[in-house]
């Protein structure tokens, strides 16, 4: 159980890596610059807006791309797929601030049930004890 659990981590971490990469790829790949207002920070995400150089105002709905230390009010560089504006990142930022976090996170996860299946086979309920011989009355 403890190692499903972990195993599925550790595929939910892999997605989430190789999703971060895609989407900076996606950025690179027509990639236009702006200077935008975060407009709202909140736990789940950070929303800025935005113009096009064909003066559209953009505000992506799923918020931006790596948003650490961003305040309210603030005016900041970003990145965006200029096929797809909804999809924007802080300028300067990119997948590679995924790996640290994600791989910190697995190799907790890994080590807690490493931890948890060593104390269930040693010491715990599914302790296995030697067989000894059995002796022989005479």
């Amino acid at each position: 159980m403890a190692i499903g659990v972990a195993g599925l981590l550790t595929v939910l971490g892999l997605l989430l890596v190789i999703g971060a990469f895609t989407e900076d790829s996606a950025i690179e790949s027509d990639t236009g610059r702006a200077n935008a207002d975060v407009v709202s920070v909140a736990f789940g995400r950070t929303l800025v807006r935005f113009q096009t150089p064909d003066g559209a105002e953009h505000t992506p709905s799923g918020g931006v791309l790596y948003p650490e230390a961003l305040e309210e009010g603030q005016v900041v560089r970003v990145e965006y797929d200029q096929g797809n504006p909804d999809l924007v990142r802080v300028a300067g930022r990119g997948a590679t601030l995924t790996v640290l976090p994600v791989s910190t996170t697995l190799l907790v996860g890994w080590l807690v049930v490493g931890g948890l299946v060593w104390w269930l086979r040693s010491r715990g309920p599914l302790h296995i004890r030697p067989l000894l011989p059995r002796r022989i009355r005479v």
